[in-house]
C-alpha cells in the first residue's frame, strides 16, 4: 500500500492530482484522435495529387512529343528541359509515397489481407530494416550450423525434414519481410526477389521428397551445397553491410537499401572478392541440377521431386548467374566511360 491508514487526507490529495491528470490524458487522447484523422485526410489528399500529377505528365509527354515537328531550335531547347525535368519526378513520387500509405500488392494481399503495413516515420523504417539485417543474420548462423550438423554429425531423415521445414520458413519470411519494405521505400527489384520465391518452392519440394535410394543418392550433395551457401551468404552480409555503411555515410546510397543475396552495383566499390565465391556457388547450383537430371533417367527414379528440383536449381542458376553477370558487365562499362571522360 502507498499510503497507511492514519493518512487518508494525502490519499485525498493524491486522487485529486490523479483526477487532474487523467483530464489532461483525455484531452491529449482527444487531440491524438483529432491529429490522426487530419493525417489520413493530407494522406489521401496527397495520394490523390501524386496520382493526378502522374496522369497530367503523362499526357504533358505525349503532347510535347507531338509539338516538336513545328517548333525551332530554342522551343526545342525548353522542350528538353521540361522532358528532363519529368524524368525526374518518378523518383520524387516514389520517396513521396514510401511515407504514404498504398494498397498491398498481390501476394502481400494473399498472406496479410488489406492491413496496412507503411510505416510513416523514418526512425520506424530503419528499425524494421535492420530488425529484417538481424534476422538474415541470425538464421544465416543457424542454417551453417544446422547444414554442418546434418552432413557431419547425425544422419537421420526427421533431422533432414527439419532442416528443410526450417528453410521453407526462412524463405518465406524473407518475402513476406521484404515486401513490406519495398511497401516503405526498399529498393529491392529484379532477380534478388524471385530468387527468394524460387528457393521456397525448392525447399519445399525437398521436404516432400520421401526417404529412399534416390534422396541417399543427393543427400549429401545437398546439404553440402547448403552449408557452402550459408557459408557465402555470411560473408555477403559482413561485407555488404560495410559497404553500405560507407556509402551512406557519404550519401551515395539510399537509407532503405539492404543487403541482399546476389552481387549488387553499389558494392562494386572496394573489394570484389566476394564474385568467385558467387560465381562458385552459381555453377554449383548448375551441377546440382545436372545431376538431379542424370538421377531422373534411372529406372528405379520414381519420385517426381527429382526432376521438380532439377528444374528449380537450373532456374537458379540461370537467374543467378546472368543478372550477376550483367550487373557487373554493367557496372565495368560505366566505369569504362568515367574514366574515358576524365
Amino acid at each position: 500500500m502507498l499510503f497507511n491508514q492514519t493518512s487518508l487526507a494525502d490519499c485525498l490529495q493524491e486522487w485529486e492530482c490523479l483526477e487532474k491528470d487523467f483530464q489532461r490524458v483525455q484531452e491529449t487522447h482527444r487531440l491524438y484522435k483529432q491529429k490522426l484523422e487530419e493525417v489520413s485526410k493530407l494522406q489521401d489528399s496527397c495520394s490523390n495529387a501524386i496520382a493526378r500529377q502522374r496522369k497530367k505528365l503523362k499526357e504533358l509527354t505525349v503532347s510535347l512529343e507531338e509539338c516538336k515537328e513545328t517548333l525551332s531550335t530554342e522551343e526545342m531547347n525548353a522542350i528538353d528541359g521540361i522532358q528532363e525535368s519529368i524524368k525526374d519526378r518518378p523518383n520524387v513520387f516514389f520517396e513521396m509515397e514510401s511515407f504514404l500509405p498504398k494498397k498491398n500488392g498481390l501476394y502481400l494481399s494473399l498472406v496479410l489481407g488489406n492491413v496496412n503495413v507503411t510505416l510513416l516515420n523514418k526512425h520506424s523504417k530503419f528499425a524494421y530494416k535492420d530488425e529484417y539485417e538481424k534476422f538474415k543474420l541470425v538464421l544465416t548462423v543457424l542454417l551453417l550450423v544446422f547444414s554442418f550438423t546434418c552432413r557431419f554429425i547425425f544422419s537421420y531423415r526427421a533431422l533432414d525434414a527439419l532442416f528443410n521445414f526450417l528453410l521453407v520458413w526462412y524463405y518465406c519470411t524473407l518475402t513476406i519481410r521484404e515486401s513490406i519494405l519495398i511497401s516503405n521505400g526498399s529498393r529491392i527489384k529484379g532477380w534478388w526477389v524471385f530468387h527468394h520465391y524460387v528457393f521456397c518452392f525448392l525447399s519445399g519440394v525437398m521436404l516432400t521428397w520421401p526417404e529412399g535410394i534416390l534422396y541417399q543418392m543427393f543427400r549429401n550433395q545437398f546439404l553440402t551445397y547448403c552449408l557452402y551457401q550459408s557459408f557465402v551468404q555470411f560473408l555477403q552480409y559482413y561485407y555488404q553491410s560495410g559497404c553500405l555503411y560507407r556509402l551512406r555515410a557519404l550519401g551515395e546510397s539510399h537509407n532503405m537499401d539492404l543487403t541482399v543475396e546476389g552481387f549488387q552495383s553499389w558494392m562494386w566499390r572496394g573489394l570484389t572478392f566476394l564474385l568467385p565465391f558467387l560465381f562458385f556457388g552459381h555453377f554449383w547450383q548448375l551441377y546440382n541440377g545436372l545431376t538431379l537430371f542424370r538421377m531422373a533417367q534411372l529406372p528405379e527414379c520414381k519420385e517426381w521431386q527429382v526432376s521438380m528440383c532439377g528444374c528449380s536449381y537450373l532456374v537458379l542458376f540461370m537467374g543467378n548467374f546472368s543478372t550477376t553477370l550483367g550487373v557487373v558487365y554493367h557496372k565495368y562499362i560505366h566505369n569504362q566511360d568515367k574514366s574515358k571522360s576524365l
